[in-house]
């Protein structure tokens, strides 16, 4: 399938709400709504799926006690994106910067005759292979997210992508990682052709995120053929309060 360039205007939504500044919501009020915990403000994956959280308006003013309710006092809540100044009692845990990147018309997507879709009997081997290369969290039923595929060595998951966010129109492709021993082959790369190739048959377009620290991933994620969108800010927050027993 053909990749049309991004353009401000085809991104944009009904009311003019842009589906990638709140992906988490619209993937889990869309694509992966059988995944979904929480209210009509708050929103989190099955923890066993994903740690991802989303919030529908940060502006809303039942936003907070919303929040609590789902995860209880003094929890930790992951946050995407540009929230508000906390209220007082709740705590910055950590925050790093990050970065969207969505394809261009440069994107050329591929299939790759070595990759093995993986599913429910490689999940050992895939939070093994994620313990060692540290790409993101990974639980042990992210792979029901969407399609996850790898390369082998004599007989060993070496390499990896897959799946994860499914915003209106968009799939993100996430979880890419190479084995120390087996990096500087390309093996990424091809992985990250190969679901952009069947992000593309489904009519998705793909997009990615990254820390801001990995300049490597990044250059080469251009290189391919994806392009910044905009920063944004990956954090953990602690509600106020003590935990519940």
């Amino acid at each position: 399938m053909a990749t049309e360039t991004v353009s401000a205007a085809d991104e944009r939504t009904a009311g003019d709400v842009h589906v990638l500044d709140n992906a988490a919501w619209h993937s889990l009020t869309g694509a992966h709504a059988r995944f979904a915990r929480g209210n009509d403000l708050v929103l989190r994956y099955d923890p066993e799926v994903s740690p991802f959280t989303a919030v529908r308006d940060w502006g809303h003013p039942d936003v907070w006690d919303a929040i609590v309710e789902l995860v209880g006092p003094g929890a930790l809540f992951p946050v995407s994106g540009d929230a508000p100044t906390l209220p007082d009692g709740w705590v910055v845990e950590r925050q790093l910067g990050g970065v969207q990147l969505v394809e261009t018309d440069a994107l050329q997507p591929r299939p790759d005759d070595e990759a093995v879709v993986l599913g429910a009997d490689d999940v050992p081997e895939m939070l093994a292979l994620v313990k060692r290369t540290q790409p993101g969290p990974f639980a042990p039923r992210t792979h029901e997210l969407g399609r996850y595929v790898g390369i082998r060595r004599e007989g060993r998951l070496v390499a990896m992508a897959g799946e994860r966010l499914q915003p209106g129109g968009w799939t993100e492709i996430s979880a890419v990682c190479t084995d120390a021993a087996h990096r500087g082959q390309g093996l990424a790369t091809r992985l990250v052709l190969d679901v952009a190739h069947h992000v593309h048959e489904r009519g998705d377009r793909a997009l990615m995120h990254a820390a801001e620290s990995n300049t490597g991933a990044i250059a080469i994620y251009e290189r391919l053929g994806f392009r910044l969108r905009r920063r944004t800010t990956f954090g953990v927050v602690r509600t106020p309060g003590a935990p519940r027993d």
